[in-house]
């Protein structure tokens, strides 16, 4: 642990945003996994509802900073191709 008063808040903030990102990058994985689940079903309405909520939360990773916005727009380009091809 750090001696320096600045450095033991910095710590702090540190383990705060990483439990955060962890939160945040789980629940996108769920998204995407969602998505991808229901394109494999073949249904289309519910290929579309999870796709609008994986990329909303893509979206909001990538404006917090937890992932970067050239990779959110892969990962929706991707999805979104498979949600059209149904």
């Amino acid at each position: 642990m750090a001696n320096i008063k600045s450095q033991k808040k910095r710590v702090l903030t540190n383990e705060k945003s990483h439990v955060r990102n962890v939160a945040v990058k789980s629940g996108l994985k769920s998204a995407i996994r969602a998505t991808r689940e229901a394109i494999a079903s073949g249904d289309k309405d519910a290929a579309q509802a999870a796709y609008r909520v994986a990329a909303q939360k893509l979206d909001k990773a990538a404006g917090a900073g937890v992932i970067h916005k050239n990779q959110a727009a892969n990962r929706k380009s991707g999805l979104a191709a498979g949600v059209n091809a149904l």
